[in-house]
C-alpha cells in the first residue's frame, strides 16, 4: 500500500488549486465583460433591451448554479455536441457571474445623483458619452467594494463544477481522500486553501469600502 505524506497530499491539492484560481479569473473577467453589456441593456432607454436584460438576470439569479452547470454540460450533449467539462464550467460561471455583476453595477449607477445625468445631457452628450465621462467614473467608486466582495462567491462557486467532472480543488480533495483514506486531513487542508484564497479578497473588500466611504464623506 502506498503511503502518502502530508506534503504529498498538500502538493496534489495545491496543483488542483491552480485550476480553481484560473477558473475564477476566467469567470470574473468573462462575467465582467458580459455583465457590462447587460448593464447597458438594463439602463437603456429602449424598453425591449431593458426587458431582455431583466429576464436574463432573473433567470440566472433565480435558478441554482448547480442546475446551470448541468444544463451547460449535458444540455448541448442532447444535440450531439461534446462539451468538455472545463468549457461547460467556464461558460456557466461566466453567465452566472454576469447576472450578479450587472445588478451590482446597476445599483451603483443608480446611486449617482440624477442631476449628473441632467447636467451632462444639457452639455449635449449622448447616452454613451454620459456613461463614459460622467456616470461610470462616479459609479466606479461605489462599485469596487461589492465587486471585489462578489469575487469571493465566484471562488466558492467553482467548487460546484466538480459535479460535472472538472478537477478543481474540491474534486481533487475527493480523489485524494479516496486514495489516502484520510478525509479529516485532506478536507481540512482543502478548507485552509479556500480560506487562503477567499480571506484576502473579503478583507480587501472591507478595507476598500471603508476607505471609499471616508473619501466620499470628506468630499
Amino acid at each position: 500500500m502506498i503511503e502518502f505524506t502530508l506534503w504529498d497530499i498538500l502538493r496534489n491539492l495545491l496543483l488542483a488549486a491552480r485550476w480553481t484560481i484560473l477558473l475564477s479569473l476566467v469567470s470574473f473577467i468573462g462575467g465582467g465583460v458580459v455583465g457590462l453589456g447587460l448593464l447597458f441593456l438594463r439602463i437603456s432607454k429602449r424598453k425591449a433591451f431593458r426587458t431582455v436584460a431583466k429576464y436574463y438576470i432573473e433567470l440566472f439569479q433565480g435558478t441554482p448554479l448547480l442546475m446551470q452547470l448541468f444544463i451547460a454540460f449535458f444540455g448541448l450533449g442532447l444535440f450531439g455536441i461534446d462539451v468538455p467539462a472545463w468549457l461547460a464550467a467556464g461558460l456557466a460561471l461566466i453567465l452566472w457571474s454576469a447576472a450578479f455583476l450587472a445588478e451590482i453595477w446597476r445599483g451603483c449607477v443608480e446611486a449617482v445623483a440624477r442631476g449628473q445625468w441632467e447636467a451632462s445631457a444639457s452639455l449635449g452628450m449622448g447616452r454613451l458619452q454620459q456613461m463614459r465621462y460622467v456616470i461610470l467614473p462616479q459609479a466606479l467608486r461605489v462599485a469596487i467594494p461589492p465587486t471585489v466582495g462578489f469575487s469571493v462567491q465566484i471562488v466558492k462557486g467553482t467548487a460546484l463544477t466538480s459535479i460535472i467532472g472538472f478537477v478543481e480543488l474540491s474534486k481533487a480533495g475527493t480523489v485524494v481522500t479516496n486514495a489516502t483514506f484520510q478525509p479529516f486531513t485532506v478536507y481540512g487542508l482543502v478548507a485552509l486553501i479556500y480560506f487562503a484564497l477567499c480571506w484576502p479578497l473579503s478583507k480587501s473588500s472591507q478595507i476598500l469600502e471603508r476607505k471609499l466611504n471616508v473619501a466620499h464623506r470628506n468630499h
